[in-house]
């Protein structure tokens, strides 16, 4: 159970990380456009590159993987997560090695 959890968990957060990238990438568009209309456009691609990474943020604090105010359990929270990512690498690993053995 524990692993489907860590799973979700890594989903999330890459979604989370290419919404914020979009939200940088559209601001940056806007200040580069030159017609109005073209940042017409950009600014509501914006607005909807916000709402959508809130949406994620929201996701990830219910679910407890992300704690923006309490420091101390975002820090365990990171190393545990750290720790079952290497474990799995480890076991990935030795999988691999002893399929290749056989």
């Amino acid at each position: 159970m524990e692993q489907k959890q860590l799973s979700d968990q890594v989903i999330a957060s890459d979604l989370l990380i290419f919404a914020k990238t979009g939200v940088k990438t559209y601001a940056s568009a806007i200040t580069e456009s030159a017609t109005p209309a073209v940042k017409t456009l950009l600014k509501k691609q914006l607005d909807e590159a916000i709402s959508y990474q809130e949406q994620i943020s929201s996701f990830i604090m219910k679910k407890g993987w992300y704690d923006a105010y309490n420091i101390e359990k975002q820090i365990q929270t990171d190393i545990t997560q750290s720790q079952n990512t290497m474990n799995q690498m480890s076991k990935t690993s030795q999988t691999s090695q002893t399929s290749q053995t056989r």
